[in-house]
């Protein structure tokens, strides 16, 4: 698994989200008000909201919270939506490179809630640039595993659309392009009738670190405080785990 997956297509990561769905709520609700205010409230016209929406709706966001996001983040009912996203660096045990993006009406809240839980959890803060430089800023789509959709045919559909690779994440795909063309990946999806849980622009490791089950459980540990905060929209790290490390940790939930 590459670590800038967030987990999204481990077992673990699903028992996380589900019992954690409040907070799954409010960073979504979050994306869209922003996707609003900087594009507008039309999804047709705005991507970024329509793809903001759509995975709101997969995770289950009643309709009502959505329209409502929508109307506030394109100032539509006069409330102002004032946030400002801060990335802080930092390292994991097992030297773990991490990425924490946050998007927040309060920076001094947000940097108090990011070093607790790094602090508590066996992770370290780093200075600016000391972890980013590792890191490429890519769009990402993901893809789960169903209906008979190979990687072949998600190839057939992106490759003349930009897309750098296709990787089997173990539980679903993941198409990785140039931001610029994450649009076109996106569409070219759509006509080839493959649905996809996300389409966002992320960060993503150039250089990966393989972790065993112990180092990953302790890196899984600090990865959930750190989105225990409602100013923590995404973690992202390098940590690269083996089919038999991602089996054992699987198991760990059964």
């Amino acid at each position: 698994m590459s670590g800038h997956s967030k987990w999204a297509t481990t077992k673990h990561k699903k028992a996380v989200i589900d019992a954690r769905r409040a907070k799954s709520f409010a960073k979504l609700i979050k994306n869209i008000e922003v996707a609003a205010k900087i594009g507008g409230p039309d999804p047709a016209g705005n991507p970024t909201l329509a793809d903001a929406i759509q995975k709101a709706k997969k995770t289950s966001v009643p309709n009502d919270n959505i329209d409502r996001a929508v109307k506030r983040g394109a100032g539509l009912t006069g409330d102002a939506v004032e946030y400002q996203t801060i990335m802080y660096e930092g390292y994991a045990p097992g030297g773990v490179a991490m990425l924490i993006e946050c998007l927040t009406d309060n920076r001094n809240r947000a940097a108090a809630e990011v070093r607790t839980a790094m602090t508590r959890n066996g992770g370290t803060m780093a200075d600016p640039g000391s972890v980013a430089y590792n890191f490429s800023r890519k769009g990402v789509i993901a893809i789960t595993k169903d209906d008979g959709v190979t990687e072949d045919d998600i190839l057939l559909a992106v490759l003349e659309a930009g897309a750098e690779e296709v990787i089997d994440q173990g539980g679903g795909f993941e198409v990785v392009t140039d931001p610029s063309q994450l649009l076109d990946a996106r569409n070219a999806l759509k006509e080839a009738g493959i649905e996809y849980d996300s389409a966002e622009a992320e960060f993503v490791a150039n250089l990966q670190v393989e972790a065993d089950a112990e180092t990953a459980r302790k890196v899984f540990r600090l990865v959930d405080a750190l989105e225990d905060s409602d100013d923590v929209q995404n973690v992202y790290t390098n940590v690269q785990l083996s089919p038999e490390v991602r089996a054992e940790l699987d198991a760990d939930d059964e």
